[in-house]
């Protein structure tokens, strides 16, 4: 029998020989993940002891990690907007730069407690729609995605949230069959290019659903199949946010306003990339 703090060395150090960068932290949350307990725990208590069953998970888990599958997929949630999202291998893993989009529209809309209606295209894991359903307590909305698998993982994330009452989930092509009007449309739409997917980290290339990373050949393919969604579905006066990939949104904007769509603003992200293109339809 070992100890958490021996396990947890031994991890790191093939993790990093691996060439994983986050490799300490990966290495600590795979412990907490098998032992469950707190990833502060393993700080507190390296001399905890480890049963050979637990040793022999630790293994298999660190395995697929130097398999550069994801730690979300491991472990089966990430956290997003301070909230825990359910991830499989079915939905893009939600990453931090996304959450411009949430910052973009809740900082845009005058009163949060306005019973807006809220329409999410490609939804994934639900995590754009939930995160803003939890900061307006009015409003219900609509994630539309084209994967079974995905809708069925963001019904979960629903209902785990308390959510499931104001967030329904449709299976549909972007806006097809969707009746109109809402205050507020967002989308984080497939946006690399094909010939550019094979050549990103592995925990993309290898693991995501490729169907949420392909953009077509120049990147813009869905942006072009929903902006006369968007024009349609879009109330007077509402809004819609998009997220956008390194260098497209000035493209992407400019495909918008082709359908009639009036410039609002582009977001940065934290590190300062354009990264969410955000547009009004015009009053009528």
């Amino acid at each position: 029998m070992t100890t958490v703090g021996a396990v947890l060395a031994e991890v790191t150090g093939r993790l990093q020989k691996a060439g994983i960068p986050s490799a300490r932290l990966d290495a600590r949350m795979l412990l907490a993940h098998v032992l469950e307990i707190p990833v502060t725990a393993i700080f507190s208590h390296p001399e905890k002891p480890i049963s050979d069953e637990e040793e022999a998970r630790v293994r298999q888990v660190a395995e697929r990690r130097l398999q550069r599958e994801p730690m979300s997929h491991i472990v089966g949630h990430r956290e997003f907007w301070s909230l825990s999202f359910k991830v499989t291998a079915d939905t893009l893993d939600p990453r931090p730069d996304t959450e411009t989009v949430v910052e973009a529209v809740l900082a845009a809309l005058p009163d949060r407690r306005a019973p807006l209606r809220l329409l999410d295209f490609g939804t994934g894991s639900g995590c754009i729609l939930l995160s803003l359903l939890r900061e307006l307590p009015e409003a219900t909305g609509i994630g539309i995605d084209i994967s079974p698998a995905a809708l069925s993982v963001a019904r979960e994330n629903a209902k785990a949230l308390g959510l499931q009452f104001r967030a329904g989930f449709v299976l549909g092509h972007w806006g097809q069959g969707v009746e109109p009007a809402y205050d507020v449309i967002v989308a984080n739409p497939p946006y690399i290019p094909d010939g550019e997917i094979d050549a990103l980290e592995d925990e993309v290339a290898l693991y995501e659903p490729r169907g949420a990373l392909a953009g077509g050949i120049d990147g813009l393919g869905c942006y072009r199949a929903l902006a006369p969604d968007i024009a349609r579905l879009l109330k007077p006066g509402g809004l819609a946010a998009l997220e956008v990939g390194k260098g497209q949104a000035e493209a992407v904007g400019r495909i918008l306003l082709d359908r009639g769509l009036g410039f609002f603003a582009v977001r940065r992200d934290l590190a300062g990339v354009e990264r969410c293109v955000m547009v009004k339809r015009q009053m009528a």
